[in-house]
């Protein structure tokens, strides 16, 4: 299994909710979040200057048996690339258990059903 943390921008997070579905993953968790970058680009929007390193953004938490790993993070990349600075960031980590409490089913099945 594994963990895919995405951080995209907040304007991107229903176009990726959507690929996601798309791409079969049904569940995720997903927060708002504010963070510093190291690049700093100044943009005008309507007569107002933003630096881009406080752009809004999402958060997306989702746990995946191996096998969906790939397609979770091209359906990520090909909705929430704008090309520009600030785009975001996914991070991929091992999780090594899963137990889903209702039941006790542990390991991949407790994910999601038997499929």
């Amino acid at each position: 299994m594994k963990k895919i943390e995405a951080i995209i921008r907040k304007t991107k997070f229903d176009e990726v909710k959507e690929a996601l579905l798309d791409a079969d993953i049904e569940w995720f968790s997903y927060y708002d979040v504010r963070g510093v970058g190291k690049t700093r680009q100044e943009r005008i929007y309507r007569g107002v200057v933003y630096d881009t390193s406080y752009i809004e953004r999402t958060m997306l938490t989702i746990v995946v048996r191996d096998v969906n790993a790939e397609r979770t993070v091209k359906a990520i990349l090909e909705t929430a690339q704008t090309g520009e600075i600030g785009d975001g960031r996914i991070f991929i980590s091992p999780i090594n258990d899963a137990i889903r409490i209702r039941t006790g089913e542990r390991g991949d099945i407790s994910l999601y059903d038997a499929k």
